[in-house]
């Protein structure tokens, strides 16, 4: 049957194709005779339902042939053989009759050919609807599954009875209720039996029912079955009470039930999936327990919101646990029937070796209908192909005991960003998406959580209500009998009277009847009871059964009265179930944002290098770039520059900070430190206009990083012409891409230096010509971004600011308790040290105790001697990591043609303020120091900075120290 076709493509349709019936030949011959036809039986007692279809004729096709007569061409040698019911390929011929030609009154109805070709599509999908793909709402069940059930049900095999093998089962099934494959049978009791699939299994498999690995069950003639226990509880306990209709099954020989009265929404409990035509259907399994909490919360609060019923059943809980992340998709899912839920593996993080510090993720539980075996071969594959790093060896040690997928990571892998990548590279996390469509009054229904349990309430009410009419019709009959086998045993004489004189049964009946005014089932009743049930004893149980029967009858009829009641026995079963076969939850839930994996998820928060240029080039390089060097020595080139191009800027930061960019113009910009491409030491670069919306001649001057916005925190902005303002650093925790104001600039003024710091920290602000002052930053009064602050120094002449540096606090203290407990502790030789940088490659160290603290606005002490052609680069608070009493920082030094000079702090000799100072650098042919940078060394490896050191003796290329 090829409909469908027709559906989708009506400009071919063709008679020959649709119907199959390529080899019968229809021919308009109005001479001939109509003679009945020879094709089957029944044809000739359904001629009026026989209706050929024809298209409707268009320009671009030959007109259709009107269908006059059903007459088959056959062949002469046929019809003279008499088997005018086949041609000579074995074809069938079709006779019929037009009008009363034949005199039988036949007839053949034309019609539109798509039209036919729509209804009997239509009827083909809501069979496939109703008795095939999708379940019904109030038991739960499909009819393959239903059938299943209730044959096995009628086999006996409850769960206290042996087993049996499946392939009984299934021939059961196929012989009297479901006459389809044995493969999709047997496939259906498969995964009622499978604790993977169904949140409670409905059937006791023995022998091997598939794996979660997706093996294949073992034949069924191999494996054996019976019920669960909660399957005969739930599913099966009234079915023999008229609770349900039932039906006649597909040969009318038998009777079959069209629902199973379940005292649960099995619908939700175990879930459901399902294709049909034109939809589908997905439903997640949830806990026994809560779905009971819920049902009873709908039941004493029929208005409760879904915010209410959530608090009873938070989410889906699936049979193969997880972990799912956000209730988002959870409530969109409850509240319209489709909604997305995102379901993590459960994992573990191991220390194989603390020596070493290499670890292992273990998974524990995969996320559900999540194939394990596929999942070990996709991260193998990843690893294989280098799209997934930091991992060493895979193994699973998966037994009966649970599962165990051990990763084993390498040296220095940081496990969360590893989880991270398997989160959004595999299926460790996936997403179940839910499309609640169910059959309710024969439609199929996309519903919400309290539609579904609304349905299935009124479903168990009527249930109950059937199963209370047949009590009370059972109870009213056996009473009705009691009544008169009491009336016969008070009356005894009489009644032995009225039988010995009757000639037969029905005259003794009669004689009973007319005597002491009883019905015919209670005379029958009496002739029926045997002597020995004539005793006094014997009466009064009688007597003592028929006031129980009253009791029952009142208690039914009051059951019966009251809906309140009906929801009250609902409440009463379901509670007897959860108490017998509620289990913990298996998958727990997480507040998170959906499990929506973001870059910085799976990007590592290492160190590392960030170089500006003059020109607007930035570039991302590892710390180890550059091994680490003695006092006096060249350097290593930072690598390409363009023409006329210098290095700006050189910082040290972490992967996942945030950068702040301020430019000339007092406008910040921010960009995660990872979006900055990272490249090799002789990589040009990335132009800053490509990663931040600045204007032309707009150049950045200062680069922050910033891994939080604290509110404690400011940021300390100094302009080249001694301008100086302190603003909070929460203020820029929210910056639009196009930037936005930091600093109110006067003409002809730049903002060059920004610094974090807090109130209690001390700033040190140095000019060219090499005047230095400490200030208190409690001291600077803080402002809001558009402001232009205050006169940080008083400059003579032509003199420039050239550098800041921030005191941290307890290096203030720390300073402070010394000076005054020593007040000659000026002259001392200890830590820290203002650590001044010239542009010719020289520098020296301070100790911070030479200068004195004073407000803003003051000329301040001299720092550094220049010669005539030198002014100062930057100036550092060095001393704050100690090694033996020294300095355990290292300093970067870059000069304008781009070569990086990197050595320790420690080899800066310490001199007086008028000092000249040591080489640290020789420029001979790359110009000036451009800028400087401080690297804290207190996280070097120390066995990678002796191989550094001695790479750098034997003049091969190091990893060098990492900062």
């Amino acid at each position: 049957m090829k409909l469908s076709y027709f559906l989708s493509d009506p400009s071919s349709m063709a008679l020959s194709s649709g119907l199959r019936f390529s080899s019968i030949l229809l021919r308009y011959r109005p001479s001939l005779p109509l003679a009945p036809t020879r094709f089957s039986s029944s044809l000739s007692h359904r001629r009026s339902e026989l209706r050929f279809l024809s298209g409707s004729p268009s320009s671009s096709s030959p007109p259709s042939r009107t269908v006059r007569s059903a007459a088959i061409k056959s062949r002469r040698s046929d019809d003279a053989d008499g088997d005018e019911g086949q041609d000579g390929n074995g074809s069938v011929l079709v006779k019929g009759r037009v009008g009363n030609a034949g005199g039988d009154g036949g007839r053949v109805v034309p019609t539109e050919l798509h039209k036919e070709a729509t209804e009997a599509y239509m009827a083909y999908a809501m069979s496939v609807l109703l008795g095939r793909a999708l379940p019904d709402v109030r038991d739960g069940l499909k009819p393959v599954h239903r059938r299943i059930l209730f044959a096995m049900h009628e086999l006996g095999l409850s769960s206290r009875k042996p087993f049996k093998k499946c392939a009984r089962v299934v021939g059961e099934v196929l012989g009297k209720f479901h006459p389809h494959g044995d493969t999709a049978v047997y496939d259906s009791l498969v995964r009622m039996a499978q604790d993977f699939s169904l949140r409670c299994p409905l059937i006791n498999g023995h022998g091997n029912f598939g794996s979660i690995d997706a093996d294949p069950p073992a034949a069924m003639r191999y494996t054996e079955c019976r019920l669960e226990a909660l399957t005969e509880a739930m599913l099966l306990a009234d079915l023999e009470q008229d609770t349900v209709d039932f039906v006649p099954n597909f040969d009318n020989s038998q009777k079959e039930p069209s629902l199973l009265p379940a005292r649960l929404p099995t619908l939700l409990l175990n879930g459901s999936s399902g294709i049909a035509v034109g939809m589908a259907t997905n439903i997640p399994p949830h806990n026994l327990g809560e779905l009971v909490d819920v049902l009873c919360a709908l039941i004493h609060n029929p208005e409760a919101t879904l915010q209410e019923l959530l608090e009873y059943m938070p989410g889906p809980d699936f049979p193969t646990g997880g972990v799912i992340m956000g209730n988002i998709g959870i409530l969109e899912a409850y509240r319209t029937g489709r909604g997305r839920v995102t379901v993590r593996g459960k994992t573990d993080v191991e220390v194989l070796d603390s020596k070493t510090k290499r670890a292992a993720i273990i998974i524990k539980e995969i996320p559900y209908q999540t194939n394990k075996s596929a999942l070990v071969e996709k991260i193998a594959e990843l690893v294989e192909s280098k799209s997934l790093d930091g991992i060493s060896d895979i193994r699973d040690e998966s037994d009966r005991s649970g599962m165990r997928i051990v990763i084993e990571l390498k040296r220095g892998s940081d496990p969360l960003i590893v989880l991270n990548n398997l989160y959004r590279l595999t299926s460790l996390q996936s997403g179940f998406s839910c499309n609640m469509v169910g059959i309710l009054d024969r439609q199929p229904k996309l519903m919400g959580l309290r539609e579904l349990l609304q349905a299935f309430l009124d479903f168990r009410c009527s249930v109950i209500e059937r199963r209370a009419r047949f009590k009370l019709s059972q109870a009213q009959e056996r009473r009705h009998i009691v009544e008169g086998i009491v009336v016969g045993l008070d009356n005894i004489d009489g009644v032995i009277r009225i039988i010995r004189e009757a000639l037969s049964n029905a005259a003794a009946s009669a004689g009973l009847r007319n005597e002491y005014n009883l019905s015919e089932k209670q005379a029958e009743a009496i002739l029926d009871i045997n002597l020995r049930r004539l005793t006094l004893l014997e009466r009064k149980k009688f007597v003592d059964e028929s006031k129980s029967l009253m009791e029952q009858i009142s208690k039914l009829e009051e059951l019966l009265s009251s809906k309140k009641h009906i929801l009250q026995v609902i409440e009463h079963e379901a509670i007897e179930l959860k108490n017998k076969f509620s289990s913990p939850r298996r998958s727990m839930l997480e507040d998170s944002d959906s499990g929506q994996l973001e870059d910085i998820d799976v990007i590592p928060n290492e160190e590392m290098l960030l170089v500006l240029s003059e020109k607007g080039y930035v570039k991302r390089m590892k710390p180890n770039t550059f091994n680490l060097q003695n006092r006096g020595t060249i350097g290593k080139s930072i690598g390409k520059l363009r023409v006329n191009d210098a290095m700006s800027d050189f910082i040290v930061c972490r992967a996942h900070d945030h950068i702040l960019y301020f430019s000339d113009k007092g406008i910040v910009y921010t960009a995660r430190a990872y979006k900055i491409p990272e490249c090799t030491r002789t990589a040009a670069g990335t132009p800053l206009v490509q990663i931040l919306s600045l204007t032309d001649g707009e150049r950045i001057t200062s680069v922050i990083p910033v891994s939080d916005f604290a509110g404690d925190q400011f940021l300390l902005m100094l302009t080249m012409n001694g301008y100086v303002k302190k603003v909070s650093l929460s203020s820029f925790s929210s910056i639009r891409s196009t930037g936005i104001i930091a600093i109110q600039l006067v003409p002809g003024d730049e903002l060059k230096w920004v610094r974090c710091c807090t109130n209690d920290d001390l700033v040190a602000m140095a000019s060219q010509n090499g005047m230095v002052t400490l200030t208190s930053c409690e001291t600077i009064r803080a402002q809001g971004r558009n402001t232009r602050g205050a006169v940080a120094m008083r400059l003579k002449g032509e003199d420039k600011i050239a550098s800041m540096d921030i005191i941290p606090a307890a290096k203030r203290k720390e300073l402070e308790m010394v000076t005054e407990a020593n007040p000659s502790s000026t002259k001392r030789l200890s830590g820290p040290w203002l650590l001044f940088l010239s542009e010719s490659g020289f520098g020296k160290r301070v100790p911070l105790s030479s200068f004195r603290a004073s407000p803003l606005n003051r000329v301040g002490l001299i720092g550094y001697k220049f010669s005539a052609e030198d002014r100062l680069a930057a100036v550092f608070v060095v001393g704050f990591s100690l090694a033996d009493g020294e300095s355990d920082e290292q300093v970067v030094l870059v000069s304008q043609s781009g070569t990086v000079n990197r050595i320790k702090v420690r080899d800066v000799s310490i001199q007086s303020r008028y000092a000249r100072g040591v080489i640290l650098m020789r420029l001979d042919h790359t110009g000036k120091i451009q800028s400087a940078s401080l690297i804290s060394a207190t996280d070097t490896d120390p066995e990678e900075e002796i191989a550094s050191e001695a790479a750098a003796v034997h003049g091969q290329v190091s990893l060098g120290a990492s900062a």
